[in-house]
């Protein structure tokens, strides 16, 4: 088993993606002592407001203020990434460099094109990470195959059915903050930026409300919602909210 190993790694074609879409389950099961990771593909330099610099620092600052334990970026092409062998072979060493056995990943198709491609891309690189024949090195060191147990895709834009929700409501409100830790995309009373659907108030009341939604529906104050393309197995089914 690798020193760095992870319990689980959420990936986002956008800095920024992870946050708004499984922020408050990753601060979740920090607290509960796993370890987590993120992985943004591209630098979102394609974003209306901020630079490439920018959201790289912000990422940073929204680590930090989590206390992920790594974040790395493997600097595709924002907007014009390819699905193919070499994209998933990058993809593949970040998986098999942490080994974690959950993936959270981007929703299966969404306004952005960018988010169902990519989520299409990570769930064929989590299969294919489990080849033998496969081979990749990371600093002249060859890897280990590794196949995460599951992958589960956040929601993000579409308001997706969700397979399961997490209770997220003693969480919601660090969630936030973590999100405002970009603060050239969300709202700032003090930005003079070009105005998007994103740097509104009313979008941090739509994450709001939204949370509220999927946590009406298992009865508690907020919840994140996630898709699954497989079954999901349940050992004791007295401790389903």
């Amino acid at each position: 088993m690798v020193k760095n190993k992870l319990d689980i790694l959420a990936i986002g074609v956008h800095p920024d993606d992870v946050e708004l879409g499984c922020g408050a389950t990753l601060l979740k099961h920090l607290d509960l002592g796993y370890k987590i990771g993120i992985l943004d593909l591209t630098k979102g330099e394609l974003g209306t407001n901020g630079s490439a610099e920018l959201r790289l620092q912000e990422a940073n600052a929204a680590k930090e203020f989590a206390g992920i334990q790594v974040r790395d970026n493997l600097g595709f092409a924002d907007g014009f990434f390819i699905n193919d062998k070499a994209h998933k072979i990058e993809i593949i060493k970040v998986i098999r460099k942490y080994q974690p056995d959950i993936i959270l990943s981007n929703a299966i198709m969404d306004r952005h094109p960018d988010h169902g491609n990519a989520s299409k891309m990570i769930s064929e690189a989590c299969f294919l990470s489990g080849l033998i024949k496969i081979e990749t090195q990371i600093d002249g060191e060859r890897q280990d195959k590794w196949r995460p147990k599951k992958v589960y895709n956040y929601i993000q834009d579409y308001q997706l059915e969700p397979d399961f929700v997490v209770d997220i409501s003693d969480h919601f409100e660090r969630k936030i903050e973590m999100v405002l830790c970009f603060k050239s995309q969300f709202y700032n009373p003090k930005d003079i930026g070009e105005q998007t659907p994103i740097s509104s108030k009313s979008f941090l009341e739509h994450l709001r409300g939204r949370a509220a939604g999927f946590g009406r529906r298992i009865n508690v104050k907020y919840a994140e919602g996630f898709t699954s393309s497989s079954y999901i197995g349940i050992d004791d089914i007295t401790k389903i909210l």
